[in-house]
Formats: C-alpha cells, sequence, structure tokens
C-alpha cells in the first residue's frame, strides 16, 4: 500500500493564519517551553518560535475537496501552526507527532467515521509500526483516509490518504 501524510496545506494555513475555521483570529503564542506539535510540518515547536493556536475543521477542509458531506462528524478543534509559513514536512511519517496515546480514526469516502484504533506510544512514535497499521488501515476499500489524533484533547495531528498509483508495475509486470 502507498500513502501519503498530509499536514495543513500551505493555502489552507494562510487562510488559518487570518481567520480560523471557527471564524476568528488565531491566538498568538511565543513559546516559552516548546514542545506543541505543529500542523503545518509536523514537528515539535521549540523554545522561543512564534505560533499560532487555531481553530482547524479537516473534515470540513476535505469535503470541499472530495465533495462528501460528513454532516455531524464534521469537527472544529484547535490547531498549532507556525505564525510565518515554513518548509512544510520532511517526508515519511512524522515520528515527532507520536505521543502517549493516538487514535487512528478511518473514514469513509462519504465523511462518515469507518473505525477508530487505539494506538500506544511505541506505535504512533515507530514510523515502521506505524506504517504498517497505516497499510492495513488502507486496505478497506470503505476507508477513505485517516486521521491521526491526540487522545487525550481530540486533537487533529494529521491526516493520511491511500495513493493511487497509475499503472503500477513491479519489474514490468502490472500490479493487480
Amino acid at each position: 500500500m502507498t500513502y501519503e501524510i498530509r499536514a495543513i496545506a500551505p493555502d489552507v494555513l494562510d487562510q488559518l493564519r487570518k481567520t480560523d475555521d471557527a471564524g476568528r483570529r488565531p491566538r498568538r503564542i511565543v513559546e516559552r517551553e516548546g514542545g506543541n506539535p505543529l500542523r503545518c510540518c509536523l514537528r515539535r515547536s521549540r523554545p522561543g518560535e512564534a505560533i499560532l493556536l487555531a481553530a482547524y475543521a479537516p473534515l470540513r477542509r476535505w469535503a470541499l475537496e472530495t465533495g462528501a458531506d460528513p454532516g455531524a462528524y464534521e469537527e472544529v478543534g484547535p490547531v498549532f501552526v507556525h505564525e510565518e509559513p515554513c518548509g512544510g514536512p520532511v517526508p515519511g511519517y512524522p515520528a515527532a507527532m507520536g505521543g502517549p496515546r493516538r487514535v487512528f480514526r478511518t473514514y469513509r469516502a462519504d465523511g462518515s467515521i469507518l473505525n477508530g484504533y487505539l494506538v500506544d506510544a511505541h506505535q504512533s512514535a515507530d514510523p515502521l509500526a506505524a506504517s504498517i497499521l497505516l497499510d492495513r488501515l488502507l486496505e478497506d476499500p470503505e476507508a477513505a483516509l485517516v486521521h491521526v489524533r491526540a487522545v487525550e484533547f481530540g486533537c487533529f495531528l494529521f491526516e493520511v490518504r491511500r495513493v493511487v498509483l497509475e499503472n503500477p508495475t513491479t519489474d514490468g509486470v502490472p500490479v493487480r
């Protein structure tokens, strides 16, 4: 299975930095200790960094792209992002976003919740272990995407989408 880890898109970040998905200006914070999960670059904040705390509706944003109607499953929650545009995430699974307990929540193409999987700290911070689980979750044909969320606060951390390869081959033989 091939999938893509997605931080909040740069064009959406530009919007959130002005007015968040709850219609308010985001709250500015200068980090004292650091450690907050940044959804723009999928790493933890560092002392002295200027960040914003904004309300974000990930399913609403996804539904705008896909035409889905998440209805009651649409949630608005807090996210931390850099105050100014940053370089975005590095490729691969963001181990820095792991934590004590995470939920990998799968959604159907219509925006409804398919399932949720409680993931411990080891599995959520280990790229190999997390990748095995994500592969398994996205093998389900009903799974359109996965949201990784913090259990304690319910916060959205990042999104995972299946990548459809055009004309995939292995040594010249089409993959089925």
